[in-house]
């Protein structure tokens, strides 16, 4: 079984663009600085990182990938011990996070729609997604060939 879903992340879209008005304006008014110049760019390179997330199943590994790869997840399906559909509330935000009270990683680029998982080894994550159906379906499926295989 494999599966592959992009999700876009229209706010940090618009987040973005905003930015690039706001430092075109910037360097428009100012006299072009090296450090100033550089510190835009990463900037912006790591929201435009956030413009996306996805998810990729094969036999072996769940993956997650935001953008262009810098930040990215790997899950071993044998690991993985279960899979639902869960609602984020909206002060979770969006991008990487962790959160304390319960304890889990937080990956999501839009909306509140997740896929909660659970390891082995008790560690929650939460896999944000527009096709919430889709993706707890597969990582199910993905869990049940993974233990045939045994």
């Amino acid at each position: 079984m494999t599966y592959q879903h992009t999700q876009t992340g229209r706010l940090m879209i618009f987040v973005s663009l905003a930015v690039v008005l706001l430092f075109g304006n910037i360097l428009l008014n100012t006299k072009i600085n090296t450090f100033i110049f550089v510190e835009m760019f990463v900037i912006l390179g790591i929201l435009v990182s956030f413009c996306s997330l996805n998810v990729m199943i094969d036999e072996k590994y769940l993956r997650i990938k935001f953008g262009y790869g810098i930040f990215k997840k790997r899950f071993a399906i044998k690991e993985i011990i279960s899979a639902k559909i869960v609602k984020n509330h909206w002060y979770y935000g969006w991008g990487i996070r962790y959160c304390l009270a319960p304890p889990m990683w937080i990956y999501n680029v839009s909306g509140l729609d997740a896929v909660e998982i659970k390891t082995q080894d008790g560690e929650i994550y939460r896999i944000g997604t527009d096709k919430p159906e889709n993706l707890e379906y597969a990582i199910i499926q993905a869990i049940k060939e993974s233990s045939k295989n045994k």
